[in-house]
This record gives C-alpha cells, structure tokens and sequence, in this order.
C-alpha cells in the first residue's frame, strides 16, 4: 500500500527524477536515509519503473511527429505477434497500443521529415502481410507535453 507520502515522493520523482535522497527527504520532511530507503522500496516494489531524460525531438531533427492507425487483416496470434515485433524493430515508432474499435493497433512516431515517414509507412507498415489499412495523422502541434502520471 501506498501512503501519502510515498504519493508525493512519486510525485516529486516524475517531476525531476535527479532528486537526490538530500533533496527528497527536504521535500518529504524525512531524513535523507528514510527517503532513500522509501525510494528503494518503491523501484523494488515496481512502482518506479526506471529513469529517462527527456530529449527535444526538433533539436534532434525530429520534426514530424505523429500517430498511425493500423487495421489488420487478419487477427491470428501468429500474425499479431509477428506485427508486434516488426513495430519492436522500428525506432521512430515510440509507443504502441493495441486497440477497441476500427483500427487494431495506434502508433506514435517521430520522423526527420516527410519522406521518411512515407518509406515507413511504404516500406515497413503496408508491406507486413498482416496489415490491411494505415491511417496518418501528423500533429501540427503538441498543446500538452507527456505529463507525469497522477498520484
């Protein structure tokens, strides 16, 4: 079970996860060892998956950034795991969900341009014997960051 301030050390964590056990036992009123040890609980427990930096795609010449909708043909296990690990594969697909509804799976990409986003979706996505339909929808512009999830 979680308490309130396990919450908030998650909360300060997803807000900056270079918080040192000084930092969090300040934030948390604890000491920098209860906090550590609090913070080791909830990365053994599964709570705290890992930590990444946030990387600004336009800066890395990522300017196009989007979602694929995917219908397959065919829903077979064999088929679906085969799509999944092709999908796997792919860097400029960052995540990937399967779906309820008309399309089977949503694909969020990052593309340096055009061009490239055409060769994935040609070259890679169509051709899987699996696949039946692609639905593009490039984003114009992001309104809301990935935000850290509530606590």
């Amino acid at each position: 079970m979680l308490d309130e301030t396990d919450l908030r050390l998650l909360a300060a964590l997803q807000r900056n996860a270079h918080l040192t056990a000084q930092d969090l036992g300040g934030i948390l009123n604890l000491s920098p060892s209860q906090a550590g040890r609090r913070r080791q609980r909830l990365e053994t427990e599964g709570y705290i998956q890992g930590y990444t930096a946030r990387l600004d795609p336009v800066r890395l010449g990522l300017t196009v950034q989007g979602f694929i909708q995917v219908q397959l043909s065919t829903h077979g296990p064999e088929q679906s795991a085969s799509f999944a690990r092709l999908i796997r594969t792919r860097g400029e697909i960052t995540s990937a969900w399967t779906l309820t509804g008309e399309a089977d799976y949503l694909l969020r990409f990052y593309c340096a341009d055009l061009p490239a986003l055409n060769r994935l979706i040609h070259e890679v996505l169509l051709p899987h014997p699996a696949v039946a339909r692609v639905q593009s929808q490039i984003v114009m512009d992001q309104l809301k960051r990935d935000a850290p999830l509530p606590t």
